[in-house]
């Protein structure tokens, strides 16, 4: 039996999936519209991701603004040194008598006046800590990078830290006498380090000796001079009547190895040897002038020698008026910023010449025939003032 034809070609079951076959590579755009415009929306922000992180990592900082990164570090860690000694001059030492938190929270609103000082100081103490770790990352995208810095500028955030854990020693301790001029001390010993990054950050390494030897070696000595005296002082506030609770009511020991005594004894002895750290720094100002020093560092001397008088009068008048606690405010910025000249005396004064070198300048010198004497043996040109021979009867008239 034969089937009827229709005349119609044969059908396919599915012609959509028949043609799409017959397109194939032909990709199909009402379906792929959606996970192309996903697909590049995710492409463009991959490339973003990458560029951003190429930029992160070809990141530099030009030596001048990494001097100035170095200066407001340095400036930031000289301004806690005076608000903590405000805090322990208004009797706010204990304000928070707990460390890390203050009264149970870190975080407080509602403190008295003397609560919110040592809170305040402690908050500033973040601030000084983020200064300090960005000097030291800084240096890692400095270029040209130098080692020197970056090995200097880990010392801050150490010493910030440090700094930290002597001050929460000193409040869970009832603010003893030691902890308290450990933490003193301390903020001198970080000082030293920031002043060193912040010059180093501007000079460059190798520079060949500028200043006398003698200059450069009694530059030198001026700064265990200072040290010690610095050292005697604390000894002398930890001996004195500001504890540092008079705001909160404790009771703190104070040294007493001279009985009633040690505090006057303390401030005879932190007098005299003042007073001879003064005139040694007077010598070193003479001396730097009738050698020929730098300018910079006969600034720094006179700088010293400034700082150090006026320091001489306000040690005076807070002995006389009774340690009142505002000037003895006043004799702590400026033992501060005595500490700070002193390290720029040292640090300007440069590097000591090498004896050798002396010797064999020396030695060229001496043998060297002066100008002023020329020898006999070596003929001179004729000077214009010399007389001129006779004309001989031959050359005619």
């Amino acid at each position: 039996m034969k089937t009827r034809s229709t005349g119609r070609p044969r059908s396919s079951p599915n012609r959509r999936d028949q043609g799409s076959a017959g397109r194939r590579g032909t990709p199909d755009r009402r379906s792929n519209t959606t996970s192309e415009g996903a697909s590049s929306r995710g492409g463009a922000g991959y490339a973003d991701a990458r560029r951003m992180r190429r930029k992160a990592l070809t990141l530099r900082i030009s030596p001048p603004l990494y001097a100035r990164i170095t200066t407001i570090a340095l400036a930031l860690l000289t301004a806690i040194v005076f608000t903590g000694a405000a805090v322990r001059l208004t009797g706010s030492g204990l304000g928070c008598p707990t460390w890390p938190e203050c009264h149970g929270a870190v975080i407080q609103t509602e403190l008295d006046t003397h609560g919110a000082i040592e809170y305040g100081n402690r908050l500033l103490t973040g601030v000084v800590g983020a200064a300090a770790i960005a000097a030291f990352l800084a240096a890692f995208l400095r270029r040209p990078f130098r080692r020197d810095l970056a090995i200097i500028g880990a010392l801050l955030p150490l010493g910030v830290v440090g700094q930290a854990v002597l001050g929460g020693m000193a409040v869970l301790y009832g603010l003893a006498p030691g902890w308290v001029m450990g933490h003193f001390l301390l903020s001198m010993v970080i000082l030293a380090g920031a002043v060193t990054l912040a010059w180093r950050a501007r000079h460059e390494p190798g520079a060949p000796a500028v200043n006398d030897r003698a200059v450069v070696l009694a530059s030198r000595a001026l700064l265990p001079l200072a040290a010690w005296v610095l050292f005697l002082g604390t000894v002398v506030t930890a001996s004195g009547p500001h504890p540092g609770s008079s705001g909160t009511g404790e009771v703190v020991h104070r040294l007493g190895f001279k009985g009633g005594e040690t505090l006057t004894w303390m401030i005879h002895w932190h007098g005299r040897f003042s007073t001879f750290f003064g005139l040694c720094a007077v010598a070193t100002w003479v001396l730097a002038r009738r050698r020929g020093a730098t300018p910079q560092l006969r600034k720094a001397l006179t700088a010293l020698c400034l700082l150090l008088a006026a320091q001489g009068v306000v040690g005076f008048v807070q002995y006389e008026t009774g340690l009142p606690s505002e000037i003895v405010w006043v004799h702590v910025a400026l033992a501060t910023c005595t500490w700070l000249a002193v390290l720029v005396s040292v640090a300007s004064a440069g590097r000591l010449a090498p004896a050798a070198a002396l010797t064999r300048a020396a030695a060229a010198h001496s043998v060297a025939p002066s100008p002023a004497s020329p020898s006999p043996f070596v003929p001179q040109p004729p000077s214009r003032f010399s007389r001129r021979p006779p004309r001989s009867p031959a050359s005619g008239s």
